[in-house]
């Protein structure tokens, strides 16, 4: 399972991998991008992928997908 997150992290949008930060100072938007966009490429590898976004206020949304039907 590979896991991204859009998170606000002093002060900017950041997009995590497996907990390691990829990408600082975005807009939110542009950081749910990046991730929906390396979740799906993970996904065509045939990886689960979970995927985290913070919202405006603190909450979290969670989504897991992907995966091969074995």
């Amino acid at each position: 399972m590979v896991q991204y997150a859009v998170t606000l992290k002093d002060g900017d949008w950041t997009v995590f991998c497996d907990g390691a930060a990829m990408e600082r100072g975005l807009s939110r938007s542009a950081a749910i991008q990046m991730a929906k966009d390396l979740a799906f490429d993970a996904e065509t590898r045939g990886e689960v992928v979970e995927l985290l976004i913070q919202g405006y206020y603190g909450e979290m949304s969670r989504r897991v997908s992907g995966g091969d039907d074995d």
